[in-house]
C-alpha cells in the first residue's frame, strides 16, 4: 500500500471518529490519538500540533515544511487526549501548570516503527502538545539525492577525507542540517574507524555509531559530553550544535588535534558562520586553521511529479503542480536542500585572520566559484525541481 493510499484510509477512519463524536457516542481517545499518529506518518508529516481553543481541539500538521489544518475535535476530548500522549511518553497526568517533555515508540499499521518526541505547555485555554515524527533509523541518502551539484559534492568528498578540521552545516531550524550531516556519517562509517556523536535529540539511530543524549540535567551537555568524548579515542565525531562559546572553544581545538570534527550552527549562511565562530571567542587564526567548508542550507518544496504541469510566462516556461491526491491538493510533494558549499581555499583562511565580514567572506567566495543559495534555488526552479516562488518564499524566510 502506497503511502497515498495509507493516507487515505487513516483519514477516513478519523472522519468516523469524528462522525462519532458529533453524534455523542463514546470513542475511544486511544484509537483517537492512534488514527492522529497513522495519518501523520502516512502523510510524511514531521510534526502534529494539538492546540486548545475556546470550543475546539485544533489539529494542524507540519507537511513539507508547511502547517497545514487536518482536523477540528470538539473540545470535550481535549484533555483525554492529552493524557493520553502523557501516558504514552511517560509524564505526570496530575500536572497542568508547567512544561513538561517527553518520548515514546509507536507501531503503526504498517508495522514500521517510529519515534515521537513530545512538548506540553500550559496555554491560555488548556495545555497543548506538539510531537515531532522521529525516523527510527537514519536513510543512507547519497549527496545528488539531497539535492547537492556535482561541483559542490566534489568539494565534500575532499572535505571528509581529510582526517581533521571542520564540517559545518548551517541554517534554520528545519533545514536539514542533521540530515546532510547524517548522510555524511554513513559515508564515513566502517569499522577502520571511531565515530561518536552528542546530539540533542538523537533524531536518528545509525548502526555501528555510538551516539550519546544530551543530559543537561546530569550535567551532560555539549561541552562536557565533548571533553568525554575525547577520551573514548574516537577518530570522527559530530557535535548535534555549537551553541555557547564553551563548545566552539573544545570543538575547534578537537579538530586542530587530529580529528575530523561535523556539527551545526544557526546563522543565515555559509559565510557568516566564520564570523559567527570569531563572535564566540575563538581566536581568528584557529578557526582559519580548522574549518574544511561550511555548508549553507534551506529546503524547498517539490513540484509533485504525479500532477506537474509546464506553462509559459513572460516567455519562459515555468512549472507548476495542478494539485492531487497524492500532494493533498498543494502540488508539491517532498522537499529538496538548495544550497551553498564554501571552501576554506587560503583566500578564505587569510580573510578570517584579518577578521574580514560576512560580505567580504561570501564575495571571495562566489570570486572563487561558489553557487550562493539563492542561485542554486532559481537552477533547481529553472529545471522544474521546485517553483521560484517557492524559492524567495524560502531565502526570505
Amino acid at each position: 500500500m502506497n503511502s497515498a493510499t495509507r493516507s487515505t484510509f487513516a483519514a477516513a477512519g478519523l472522519q468516523h471518529i469524528k462522525q462519532e463524536l458529533a453524534k455523542g457516542t463514546g470513542i475511544s481517545i486511544i484509537a483517537l490519538v492512534n488514527g492522529l499518529l497513522e495519518e501523520a506518518h502516512a502523510k510524511g508529516a514531521s510534526d502534529i500540533h494539538l492546540d486548545p481553543t475556546g470550543a475546539h481541539l485544533r489539529v494542524r500538521l507540519r507537511i513539507d515544511g508547511v502547517l497545514e489544518e487536518a482536523h477540528l475535535f470538539s473540545k470535550s476530548v481535549h484533555l483525554e487526549v492529552i493524557a493520553r500522549i502523557k501516558v504514552l511518553a511517560g509524564l505526570r497526568t496530575d500536572e497542568h501548570a508547567t512544561s513538561q517533555d517527553g518520548r515514546f515508540r509507536h507501531i503503526v499499521a504498517s508495522s514500521e516503527c517510529i519515534d515521537l518526541r513530545v512538548s506540553i505547555m500550559p496555554t491560555f485555554h488548556g495545555e497543548n502538545a506538539v510531537l515531532r515524527l522521529l525516523a527510527q533509523q537514519a536513510k543512507s541518502f547519497a549527496l545528488a539525492d539531497l539535492g547537492f551539484s556535482p561541483n559542490d559534492q566534489v568539494h565534500i568528498q575532499t572535505a571528509v577525507k581529510k582526517q581533521s578540521g571542520m564540517i559545518l552545516a548551517t541554517g534554520p531550524t528545519g533545514s536539514g542540517k542533521t540530515t546532510t550531516l547524517y548522510s555524511l556519517l554513513n559515508q564515513l562509517n566502517s569499522p577502520r574507524v571511531s565515530i561518536v556523536t552528542i546530539e540533542d535529540p538523537i533524531e536518528y539511530a545509525i548502526a555501528d555509531i555510538e551516539q550519546i543524549q544530551i543530559n543537561p540535567r546530569s550535567g551532560l551537555t555539549f561541552a562536557n559530553g565533548l571533553r568525554s568524548i575525547l577520551r573514548q579515542d574516537p577518530d570522527i565525531i559530530m557535535v548535534g550544535e555549537i551553541r555557547d562559546a564553551e563548545t566552539a572553544g573544545i570543538a575547534v581545538n578537537t579538530a586542530l588535534t587530529g580529528h575530523l570534527l561535523l556539527s551545526t550552527l544557526h546563522t543565515n549562511d555559509a559565510a557568516t558562520t566564520l564570523p559567527r565562530l570569531l563572535d564566540m571567542g575563538i581566536d581568528a587564526y584557529l578557526v582559519a586553521s580548522t574549518i574544511n567548508i561550511a555548508v549553507g542550507q534551506r529546503l524547498v518544496r517539490k513540484i509533485c511529479l504525479n500532477c506537474k504541469g509546464k506553462m509559459t510566462q513572460s516567455g519562459v516556461a515555468v512549472y507548476k503542480g495542478a494539485g492531487c491526491e497524492a500532494c493533498s491538493g498543494s502540488g508539491f510533494k517532498g522537499r529538496v536542500c538548495i544550497n551553498e558549499v564554501l571552501v576554506a581555499t587560503d583566500d578564505i583562511r587569510q580573510a578570517i585572520v584579518r577578521k574580514a565580514s560576512a560580505a567580504e567572506i561570501k564575495a571571495i567566495a562566489i570570486k572563487n566559484g561558489m553557487t550562493t543559495m539563492q542561485e542554486d534555488g532559481f537552477a533547481k526552479a529553472a529545471r522544474g525541481e521546485t517553483t521560484m516562488e517557492e524559492v524567495l518564499r524560502v531565502i526570505h524566510d
